[in-house]
């Protein structure tokens, strides 16, 4: 199995139903019900003039192994919202990336004493229903959900509930194929991951080929590979929106500078081509 036929099996076969167990799922549904109302996760990121910063709370990856050994989410969090973050994204897988649901529990219950305004990404590999409540109940804005783990029946049914639960979904492509089944369901927010979840490789182009077959109207994330205000730059003249950051910002020997570094860079127009352009994407 590649790493993440591994990790959706394991979500199927074993988390999921240990999670059942603890908390069944009509009380998961009514913890989300009684979620404070999420905010708009698009209109976080359009706000900012410049490209939008999704900052990443990771702890650890499957390829890189423990990237933070002393690792204190919320402080994190506070850097960079503090630095001009328009998103934080946290990380919830346990088992993988070292990550935690607590973590966003967390963050939003120290975000709505706050006052401060930004977006919360709840950052796994969904495959059920019952994780997307969990996300609400949990205070996310929005949530992932990865193309390359899904049928587009599964896909859709899982965007359909997060919008029903006032969420948004994040929906994560590698490929001229899984775009053009995404934007079928009309999506308000794309990520194109440069990271290859079947090898690891890692390629900015992925992501500079398929953005000329987003219109403007859709916010647009580059996910992975994002290092320097260089990257930032180059991805910016193509017009993506946002960039989705977390092994440079966790691992930078000063976070503050690196946060700001990467979060203003002036955002350019896209445009956009002909859907006939996806022919000739990366496969």
């Amino acid at each position: 199995m590649t790493i993440l036929e591994e990790i959706i099996h394991y979500k199927r076969s074993e988390e999921l139903p240990r999670q059942r167990q603890l908390v069944d799922l009509m009380t998961m549904q009514a913890r989300a019900e009684k979620a404070p109302r999420p905010r708009d996760f698009v209109a976080s990121l359009r706000r900012t003039k410049g490209v939008a910063l999704i900052a990443e709370l990771k702890k650890a990856s499957p390829s890189r192994g423990l990237l933070v050994r002393d690792f204190n989410p919320l402080a994190l969090a506070q850097t960079y919202v503090e630095n001009g973050a328009a998103a934080v994204s946290v990380l919830t897988d346990a088992k993988y990336f070292a990550g935690s649901l607590e973590y966003l529990t967390q963050i939003h219950a120290w975000r709505e004493a706050s006052g401060l305004d930004f977006g919360l990404l709840r950052k796994d590999f969904v495959v059920d229903p019952y994780q997307v409540y969990e996300a609400r109940a949990a205070g996310a804005d929005a949530l992932l959900l990865i193309a390359a783990a899904l049928t587009e029946a599964e896909l859709g049914d899982l965007l359909a509930l997060a919008r029903s639960l006032g969420m948004e979904a994040l929906l994560e492509v590698h490929s001229s194929a899984e775009l053009e089944s995404v934007l079928a369901f009309q999506p308000r927010l794309i990520g194109v991951n440069n990271r290859d979840l079947r090898s690891f490789a890692v390629d900015l182009n992925t992501c500079l080929a398929l953005c000329p077959c987003v219109s403007a109207g859709v916010c647009l994330v580059a996910e992975s590979g994002i290092h320097s205000r260089a990257d930032v730059e180059r991805l910016a003249r193509a017009g993506i929106d946002a960039i989705l950051v977390g092994e440079s910002l966790v691992t930078a020997r000063d976070l503050p500078a690196q946060v700001r570094t990467l979060s203003t860079v002036e955002r350019r127009e896209r445009i956009s081509g002909p859907r006939e352009d996806l022919r000739s994407g990366p496969s």
